[in-house]
């Protein structure tokens, strides 16, 4: 019995070390308030709780506790439910909305972290009660580690070509490199634009990228990640100062456009680097005989 409560202990611990590891409020704002990071610790701990006592549970034949599991697995389920509400409900107020994607790729992260919180501490648990503490302290490692690793994901600067380009006027038309933007009516809005506005250009390296690119969600998440870490001038009701991204329907490039905060171009073009890609925006037709045949 000495040694199952060990081997819990360790694996309760390398779990919430890793939950907590994982729990970043961060540009995202998720969770940015007191009450969800304790929500999510305590998640963690009873995922971690679980995770610790299923080997040894099977080795008592009590086979009935491993049912457990499966409850674990709907209440992260629930929590998924609870972020993708929340968030959404705060949409409504949001000048530069996350869009419906990026609020069900944040409520997936949720989930999957009290998962890699229970992965992390079976193996602890089953590394100490087969070996010893220490074997239990490097699988600890290894599982946060790990964690930190599938936590990552991919950002739009490995896909693409970030070019800046000056925001300028053909008449009333705010172009972008040869992208229309909109129609800006006001010469005092133009002339602030011209002022104050920062322009790139996103060049997809490949016929996949494009197709990411291609998805309204994402270009949505470029708008939100980038107003966040650069601020925007967009008030509500005046049009002008939105930020927006449109594309070249002939080449796929797309072109965004902000009136920012404070004018710092570099602080501009890292910002949309570090944009997050969205699972539901990735396509992959570069895979298929068909998307190969059409990319030739």
């Amino acid at each position: 019995m000495a040694e199952y409560g060990t081997a819990i202990v360790m694996g309760i611990a390398a779990g919430l070390v890793a939950r907590i590891v994982i729990l970043r409020n961060d540009y995202r704002h998720y969770p940015g308030y007191p009450h969800g990071y304790i929500t999510h610790l305590f998640l963690g701990f009873i995922a971690a709780a679980l995770g610790s006592v299923a080997v040894p549970a099977l080795l008592e034949k009590e086979f009935t506790a491993v049912t457990f599991l499966a409850l674990a697995a709907q209440q992260f389920r629930e929590v998924r439910n609870m972020e993708r509400n929340s968030l959404a409900q705060l949409e409504k107020i949001e000048l530069v909305p996350r869009g419906l994607d990026f609020v069900e790729g944040i409520a997936r992260v949720f989930e999957a972290r009290n998962y890699l919180v229970m992965g992390a501490a079976l193996v602890v648990s089953s590394l100490t009660l087969f070996g010893n503490w220490f074997y239990g302290l490097l699988g600890g490692l290894m599982g946060i580690l790990l964690s930190i690793y599938f936590m990552r994901g991919e950002t739009l600067g490995e896909l693409v070509d970030v070019v800046p380009v000056k925001p300028h006027f053909e008449g009333a038309l705010l172009k972008i490199g040869d992208i229309v933007i909109m129609n800006v009516g006001l010469k005092e809005a133009r002339k602030k634009i011209l002022q104050d506005g920062l322009g790139a250009v996103l060049k997809p390296k490949n016929d996949n990228v494009r197709a990411i690119i291609h998805d309204i969600g994402q270009r949505q998440a470029i708008l939100n990640t980038v107003a966040i870490l650069i601020g925007t001038k967009r008030e509500e009701g005046e049009l002008e100062w939105s930020p927006l991204a449109r594309k070249n329907i002939d080449t796929g490039e797309i072109a965004v456009f902000i009136v920012p905060n404070e004018k710092d171009e570099e602080c501009f073009l890292e910002a949309i680097r570090k944009v997050p890609v969205l699972e539901s925006a990735k396509r992959f037709p570069l895979k298929t005989a068909v998307g190969r045949s059409a990319a030739d």
